[in-house]
């Protein structure tokens, strides 16, 4: 039976409500593996809309995949059941990913780290002959359009701060990354003509 951790922020959490979002996580006992492990933080945030003060973070870790959701609600099992929905739909997206796809996305994960010295070196080299910094390496990836949440498991699968991805529903290249607090942001590059001629 999956193992969870509740913690809580800004709240006193009773045991009827430890209680009900215990049986709410039962949910994904069924997706998970038996020895997976669920750490559940809940926060209620006073400044924000009462329809958004409630936010449910979940980060399971199952067979090795991490997958990590976040949801606010006008409660807290409000967004528990948004959340729940969430990570259902992503580690379903995990099982059915071919495993030489996950594969590929760890290499990619580790290669960075490997090319770091050996770029640095070369920067410093053109450097040297130019006295101005200049790009050295171009990496070009398909891209597959995917949802705000699906970019998040994605980054959180790769161990990255940050993930370069297709947004499903604007078709527009958009960039998820992590914040200070562990909550993500989402920059939506927008086209515009107040820099233009400058």
């Amino acid at each position: 039976m999956m193992r969870t951790t509740l913690k809580a922020r800004n709240l006193d959490l009773s045991d009827r409500l430890r209680s009900q979002i215990e049986h709410k996580l039962r949910r994904l006992d069924r997706i998970a593996h038996p020895d997976a492990d669920a750490t559940v933080e809940l926060t209620v945030n006073a400044s924000h809309s009462s329809e958004m003060a409630h936010v449910a973070d979940v980060t399971l870790v199952t067979n090795g995949t991490v997958v990590r959701s976040t949801a606010a609600g006008p409660t807290l099992i409000a967004a528990i059941d948004t959340v729940i929905d969430k990570l259902e739909r992503q580690v379903v997206r995990a099982r059915e990913r071919p495993r030489s796809v996950r594969e590929r996305q760890a290499e990619e994960a580790i290669e960075p780290a490997s090319l770091v010295a050996e770029e640095e070196s070369e920067s410093a080299d053109d450097e040297g002959e130019t006295g101005h910094p200049r790009v050295v390496k171009i990496k070009r990836f398909d891209m597959v359009p995917m949802f705000e949440e699906d970019a998040v498991s994605r980054m959180e699968e790769l161990g990255h701060g940050f993930f370069v991805f297709l947004n499903a529903e604007t078709e527009g290249i958009c960039v998820i990354y992590r914040r200070s607090d562990g909550s993500y942001g989402l920059i939506e590059p927008v086209l515009g003509t107040s820099g233009r001629g400058r």
